[in-house]
């Protein structure tokens, strides 16, 4: 599947969360959610992205919106990053890469997106899906020291 745009409706998704909690993309419905795909825990960019978010969660709530991160590793490896950086929001554990798939986040185009794909890494995607369940915004290339910065001004 091609990679979701701006006015697509976010597909739904059921995974487990870092707390072993399962969750749906329909629990959020009737607010905001910032839905990042991320390729791995506890590398520099991937903590870098995490701990901007971490930081500014506060503000983001205060928008209406969420924040769920996504990336492959199974609950463990999740458990692990969130207890090593105070993480304040769910990260999913898409093993089955199915809610990548879903949102053309792994597989994609280009060369180093398929390198990752074959160790079975998504790319480092954010989608804000609104209230209604769409696909509000995507960044394709976030700045991961300043992606807060970049949700909050779309939110």
């Amino acid at each position: 599947m091609s990679q979701l745009k701006a006015g697509d409706i976010a597909p739904d998704f059921t995974a487990q969360t870092t707390n072993g909690s399962t969750i749906s993309l329909k629990d959020y419905r009737g607010k905001k959610l910032v839905l990042y795909f991320y390729p791995k825990d506890d590398t520099p960019g991937c903590t870098a992205q995490a701990c901007s978010l971490r930081d500014a969660n506060k503000d983001i709530v205060a928008m209406g919106a969420a924040v769920l991160g996504v990336s492959t590793q199974d609950e463990s490896s999740h458990q692990k990053f969130t207890s090593k950086y105070k993480l304040n929001f769910p990260l999913l554990a898409d093993t089955d890469h199915a809610i990548s798939k879903a949102y053309g986040t792994i597989g994609g185009g280009g060369l180093l997106s398929a390198a990752k794909a074959l160790v079975g890494m998504a790319d480092r995607i954010t989608f804000i899906i609104d209230e209604r369940g769409y696909i509000a915004h995507v960044i394709d290339s976030p700045n991961t020291k300043n992606h807060a910065k970049e949700v909050l001004v779309l939110l």
